[in-house]
């Protein structure tokens, strides 16, 4: 589980890596896509450790 867990995030990592230094987005839209990311990620982790169950 915890292997898993941290391998995700080491992917989510780099894919964000990629979207803010290698894709030519706007500012705006590089802000959103990052805030949405990190959001997801923050609600995976609370519901894989079993902080919150929706």
């Amino acid at each position: 589980m915890l292997i898993s867990t941290i391998i995700t995030l080491i992917i989510v990592g780099v894919l964000l890596w990629l979207v803010n230094n290698k894709l030519p987005l706007d500012g705006t839209i590089r802000s959103i896509i990052n805030i949405v990311v990190i959001i997801a990620v923050i609600v995976w982790l609370l519901r894989a450790f079993g902080l919150v169950s929706f």
